[in-house]
Protein backbone atom coordinates (compact mmCIF):
# COMPACT_ATOMS: atom_id res chain seq x y z
CA UNK A 1 0.00 0.00 0.00
CA UNK A 2 0.93 3.66 0.24
CA UNK A 3 -0.27 6.85 1.86
CA UNK A 4 -1.93 9.87 0.27
CA UNK A 5 -0.94 9.21 -3.38
CA UNK A 6 -1.02 6.17 -5.65
CA UNK A 7 -1.65 5.24 -9.26
CA UNK A 8 -5.29 6.36 -8.94
CA UNK A 9 -4.26 9.94 -8.05
CA UNK A 10 -5.38 12.42 -10.72
CA UNK A 11 -3.38 15.63 -10.61
CA UNK A 12 -4.02 19.23 -11.65
CA UNK A 13 -0.91 21.43 -11.86
CA UNK A 14 -1.38 25.06 -10.86
CA UNK A 15 1.06 27.21 -12.81
CA UNK A 16 1.53 24.63 -15.55
CA UNK A 17 2.27 27.28 -18.21
CA UNK A 18 5.25 28.69 -16.30
CA UNK A 19 8.80 27.42 -16.74
CA UNK A 20 8.98 25.44 -13.49
CA UNK A 21 5.44 24.15 -13.80
CA UNK A 22 5.90 22.97 -17.37
CA UNK A 23 9.27 21.34 -16.70
CA UNK A 24 8.19 19.43 -13.62
CA UNK A 25 4.88 18.44 -15.18
CA UNK A 26 6.96 16.71 -17.85
CA UNK A 27 9.02 15.01 -15.16
CA UNK A 28 5.93 13.88 -13.29
CA UNK A 29 4.20 12.48 -16.37
CA UNK A 30 7.41 10.73 -17.46
CA UNK A 31 7.46 9.02 -14.06
CA UNK A 32 3.92 7.79 -14.64
CA UNK A 33 1.94 10.29 -12.59
CA UNK A 34 -1.55 10.82 -13.96
CA UNK A 35 -1.47 14.58 -14.61
CA UNK A 36 -4.88 15.27 -16.08
CA UNK A 37 -5.05 19.08 -16.18
CA UNK A 38 -3.44 22.42 -15.52
CA UNK A 39 -5.00 25.47 -13.90
CA UNK A 40 -3.91 29.03 -14.72
CA UNK A 41 -6.26 32.05 -14.54
CA UNK A 42 -6.84 33.45 -18.02
CA UNK A 43 -5.17 30.50 -19.77
CA UNK A 44 -8.21 28.25 -19.98
CA UNK A 45 -8.57 26.48 -23.32
CA UNK A 46 -4.83 26.14 -23.90
CA UNK A 47 -2.84 22.90 -23.76
CA UNK A 48 0.61 22.09 -22.41
CA UNK A 49 2.06 18.99 -24.05
CA UNK A 50 -1.45 17.70 -24.64
CA UNK A 51 -2.65 18.45 -21.09
CA UNK A 52 -5.74 20.71 -21.03
CA UNK A 53 -5.50 23.97 -19.10
CA UNK A 54 -8.44 25.44 -17.17
CA UNK A 55 -8.94 28.84 -15.60
CA UNK A 56 -9.65 27.37 -12.16
CA UNK A 57 -8.83 24.30 -10.10
CA UNK A 58 -12.54 23.74 -9.54
CA UNK A 59 -13.13 23.63 -13.28
CA UNK A 60 -10.21 21.24 -13.80
CA UNK A 61 -11.38 18.97 -10.98
CA UNK A 62 -14.92 18.94 -12.31
CA UNK A 63 -14.03 18.26 -15.95
CA UNK A 64 -11.07 15.91 -15.43
CA UNK A 65 -12.02 14.28 -12.11
CA UNK A 66 -8.81 15.53 -10.49
CA UNK A 67 -8.37 14.77 -6.79
CA UNK A 68 -4.95 16.38 -6.10
CA UNK A 69 -3.26 19.68 -6.95
CA UNK A 70 0.41 20.65 -7.17
CA UNK A 71 1.31 24.33 -6.84
CA UNK A 72 4.10 25.78 -9.00
CA UNK A 73 3.15 29.44 -8.55
CA UNK A 74 5.45 32.40 -7.68
CA UNK A 75 5.58 33.29 -3.95
CA UNK A 76 3.49 36.47 -4.18
CA UNK A 77 0.55 34.53 -5.61
CA UNK A 78 1.11 31.05 -4.19
CA UNK A 79 -1.03 31.42 -1.07
CA UNK A 80 -3.98 32.48 -3.20
CA UNK A 81 -3.38 29.43 -5.40
CA UNK A 82 -3.35 27.16 -2.34
CA UNK A 83 -6.55 28.78 -1.03
CA UNK A 84 -8.20 28.20 -4.39
CA UNK A 85 -7.22 24.53 -4.29
CA UNK A 86 -8.48 24.19 -0.72
CA UNK A 87 -11.84 25.54 -1.86
CA UNK A 88 -12.07 23.01 -4.71
CA UNK A 89 -13.05 19.33 -4.53
CA UNK A 90 -9.51 17.91 -4.25
CA UNK A 91 -8.26 15.81 -1.35
CA UNK A 92 -4.58 16.78 -1.42
CA UNK A 93 -2.62 19.95 -2.23
CA UNK A 94 1.17 19.92 -2.60
CA UNK A 95 2.76 23.39 -2.48
CA UNK A 96 6.30 23.36 -3.87
CA UNK A 97 6.80 27.14 -3.85
CA UNK A 98 9.54 28.57 -1.64
CA UNK A 99 9.38 32.04 -0.09
CA UNK A 100 5.65 32.39 0.61
CA UNK A 101 5.24 35.16 3.22
CA UNK A 102 4.45 33.85 6.70
CA UNK A 103 1.48 36.19 6.99
CA UNK A 104 0.00 34.62 3.86
CA UNK A 105 0.59 31.13 5.25
CA UNK A 106 -1.09 32.08 8.52
CA UNK A 107 -4.27 32.75 6.56
CA UNK A 108 -3.87 29.47 4.68
CA UNK A 109 -3.39 27.66 7.98
CA UNK A 110 -6.65 29.09 9.30
CA UNK A 111 -8.47 27.92 6.19
CA UNK A 112 -6.94 24.45 6.55
CA UNK A 113 -8.66 24.06 9.90
CA UNK A 114 -12.01 24.51 8.16
CA UNK A 115 -11.64 21.94 5.35
CA UNK A 116 -10.82 18.25 4.98
CA UNK A 117 -8.17 18.78 2.30
CA UNK A 118 -4.59 17.91 3.29
CA UNK A 119 -1.75 20.32 2.43
CA UNK A 120 1.88 19.26 2.02
CA UNK A 121 4.36 22.13 2.07
CA UNK A 122 5.06 24.83 1.16
CA UNK A 123 8.80 24.96 0.40
CA UNK A 124 8.94 21.21 0.02
CA UNK A 125 9.97 18.64 -2.62
CA UNK A 126 6.58 16.93 -2.53
CA UNK A 127 5.50 13.32 -2.13
CA UNK A 128 6.19 10.07 -3.98
CA UNK A 129 4.85 6.55 -3.90
CA UNK A 130 7.54 4.67 -5.85
CA UNK A 131 6.38 3.16 -9.10
CA UNK A 132 2.95 4.79 -8.85
CA UNK A 133 3.00 8.58 -8.60
CA UNK A 134 5.17 11.53 -7.67
CA UNK A 135 3.81 15.00 -7.00
CA UNK A 136 6.59 17.58 -6.91
CA UNK A 137 10.27 17.71 -7.74
CA UNK A 138 11.68 14.53 -6.19
CA UNK A 139 14.18 12.58 -8.36
CA UNK A 140 12.16 9.46 -9.05
CA UNK A 141 15.12 7.34 -10.14
CA UNK A 142 16.50 6.94 -6.60
CA UNK A 143 13.28 5.54 -5.15
CA UNK A 144 12.16 1.91 -5.16
CA UNK A 145 8.96 0.34 -3.92
CA UNK A 146 9.05 -1.46 -0.60
CA UNK A 147 7.88 -1.29 3.00
CA UNK A 148 9.64 1.71 4.60
CA UNK A 149 7.96 5.10 4.97
CA UNK A 150 9.99 8.30 5.08
CA UNK A 151 9.14 11.80 6.29
CA UNK A 152 11.61 14.69 6.24
CA UNK A 153 11.85 18.45 6.62
CA UNK A 154 14.75 18.60 4.19
CA UNK A 155 14.54 17.73 0.50
CA UNK A 156 18.20 16.91 -0.03
CA UNK A 157 18.33 14.91 3.20
CA UNK A 158 15.34 12.95 1.93
CA UNK A 159 17.28 12.05 -1.20
CA UNK A 160 20.37 11.05 0.76
CA UNK A 161 18.53 8.72 3.13
CA UNK A 162 16.40 7.22 0.36
CA UNK A 163 19.45 6.56 -1.79
CA UNK A 164 21.14 4.84 1.15
CA UNK A 165 18.06 2.66 1.63
CA UNK A 166 17.66 1.85 -2.05
CA UNK A 167 21.33 0.92 -2.39
CA UNK A 168 20.75 -1.69 0.33
CA UNK A 169 17.71 -3.08 -1.45
CA UNK A 170 15.30 -1.45 1.01
CA UNK A 171 12.32 0.08 -0.82
CA UNK A 172 9.80 2.66 0.28
CA UNK A 173 6.00 2.75 0.59
CA UNK A 174 5.78 6.54 0.38
CA UNK A 175 8.23 9.38 1.01
CA UNK A 176 7.06 12.86 2.05
CA UNK A 177 9.05 16.07 2.20
CA UNK A 178 7.00 18.24 4.54
CA UNK A 179 9.05 21.42 4.08
CA UNK A 180 11.15 23.53 6.39
CA UNK A 181 9.10 26.72 6.72
CA UNK A 182 7.76 27.78 10.15
CA UNK A 183 4.15 27.40 8.95
CA UNK A 184 3.38 24.27 6.96
CA UNK A 185 0.43 21.99 6.36
CA UNK A 186 1.30 18.35 7.02
CA UNK A 187 3.71 17.98 9.94
CA UNK A 188 5.63 15.03 11.35
CA UNK A 189 2.74 13.83 13.50
CA UNK A 190 0.31 13.88 10.57
CA UNK A 191 2.68 11.85 8.39
CA UNK A 192 3.59 9.42 11.18
CA UNK A 193 -0.09 8.78 11.88
CA UNK A 194 -0.65 7.91 8.21
CA UNK A 195 2.29 5.52 8.24
CA UNK A 196 1.15 3.91 11.50
CA UNK A 197 -2.23 3.22 9.88
CA UNK A 198 -0.70 1.74 6.73
CA UNK A 199 -0.38 -2.05 7.17
CA UNK A 200 2.35 -2.27 4.52
CA UNK A 201 4.69 0.24 6.18
CA UNK A 202 6.94 -1.87 8.41
CA UNK A 203 9.31 0.90 9.53
CA UNK A 204 9.66 4.67 9.21
CA UNK A 205 12.65 6.94 8.70
CA UNK A 206 12.14 10.44 10.13
CA UNK A 207 14.60 13.19 9.22
CA UNK A 208 14.41 16.39 11.22
CA UNK A 209 16.57 19.43 11.83
CA UNK A 210 17.18 22.13 14.39
CA UNK A 211 14.56 24.81 15.06
CA UNK A 212 11.01 24.61 16.34
CA UNK A 213 9.51 21.83 18.41
CA UNK A 214 8.00 19.59 15.72
CA UNK A 215 10.46 16.76 16.34
CA UNK A 216 9.79 16.84 20.09
CA UNK A 217 6.06 16.66 19.38
CA UNK A 218 6.69 13.78 16.98
CA UNK A 219 8.66 11.98 19.68
CA UNK A 220 5.71 12.27 22.07
CA UNK A 221 3.37 10.88 19.41
CA UNK A 222 5.71 7.98 18.64
CA UNK A 223 6.03 7.08 22.31
CA UNK A 224 2.30 7.19 22.95
CA UNK A 225 0.70 5.98 19.71
CA UNK A 226 3.07 4.09 17.40
CA UNK A 227 3.88 0.40 17.18
CA UNK A 228 5.69 0.81 13.85
CA UNK A 229 9.42 1.27 14.59
CA UNK A 230 10.96 4.64 13.72
CA UNK A 231 14.59 5.61 13.12
CA UNK A 232 15.64 9.26 13.15
CA UNK A 233 18.22 11.76 12.02
CA UNK A 234 18.62 15.38 13.14
CA UNK A 235 20.54 17.80 10.93
CA UNK A 236 22.28 20.91 12.22
CA UNK A 237 24.07 19.67 15.32
CA UNK A 238 26.93 22.14 14.89
CA UNK A 239 24.81 25.17 13.94
CA UNK A 240 25.47 28.28 16.10
CA UNK A 241 22.48 29.55 18.16
CA UNK A 242 20.45 32.36 16.63
CA UNK A 243 21.67 31.79 13.08
CA UNK A 244 19.41 30.86 10.21
CA UNK A 245 20.71 27.66 8.64
CA UNK A 246 19.07 27.00 5.28
CA UNK A 247 15.40 26.70 6.14
CA UNK A 248 13.34 29.53 7.56
CA UNK A 249 12.30 27.17 10.34
CA UNK A 250 15.85 26.09 11.17
CA UNK A 251 16.57 28.75 13.78
CA UNK A 252 17.56 27.89 17.32
CA UNK A 253 16.91 30.49 19.98
CA UNK A 254 19.67 31.18 22.48
CA UNK A 255 19.61 29.71 25.94
CA UNK A 256 19.19 26.04 25.00
CA UNK A 257 16.00 24.09 25.53
CA UNK A 258 13.61 22.94 22.81
CA UNK A 259 14.71 23.41 19.23
CA UNK A 260 18.31 22.31 19.67
CA UNK A 261 19.66 19.16 18.10
CA UNK A 262 20.39 17.80 21.57
CA UNK A 263 16.80 18.29 22.80
CA UNK A 264 15.37 16.63 19.70
CA UNK A 265 17.74 13.66 19.89
CA UNK A 266 17.01 13.21 23.59
CA UNK A 267 13.25 13.34 23.03
CA UNK A 268 13.47 10.76 20.25
CA UNK A 269 15.74 8.49 22.29
CA UNK A 270 13.31 8.73 25.22
CA UNK A 271 10.55 7.55 22.85
CA UNK A 272 12.63 4.54 21.82
CA UNK A 273 13.76 6.02 18.50
CA UNK A 274 17.41 5.37 17.57
CA UNK A 275 18.97 8.47 16.00
CA UNK A 276 21.78 8.06 13.50
CA UNK A 277 24.86 10.27 13.56
CA UNK A 278 24.87 10.13 9.75
CA UNK A 279 22.21 9.44 7.11
CA UNK A 280 23.85 6.08 6.46
CA UNK A 281 23.35 5.13 10.11
CA UNK A 282 19.63 5.75 9.66
CA UNK A 283 19.67 3.01 7.04
CA UNK A 284 21.55 0.79 9.53
CA UNK A 285 18.73 1.22 12.07
CA UNK A 286 16.04 0.62 9.46
CA UNK A 287 17.81 -2.54 8.35
CA UNK A 288 17.84 -3.73 11.97
CA UNK A 289 14.04 -3.30 12.16
CA UNK A 290 13.24 -5.37 9.07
Amino acid sequence: MSILVDDDTRVVVQGITGGEGKFHTGQMTAYGTNVVAGAVPGKGGQEVDGIPVYDTVRGAAREEDANAAVVFVPPAFAADAVMEALDSPVDLVVAITEGIPQQDMAMVNKRLSEVDTQLIGPNCPGIITPGEAKLGILPGNIFSDGDVGLVSRSGTLTYQVVDNLTQRGIGQTTAIGIGGDPIIGTDFVDALEHFENDPDTKAVAMCGEIGGEDEEEAARFIGEHMDTPVAGFIAGRTAPPGKRMGHAGAIVSGGGGAGTAESKIQALNDAGVPVGDTPDEVADHIEDFL
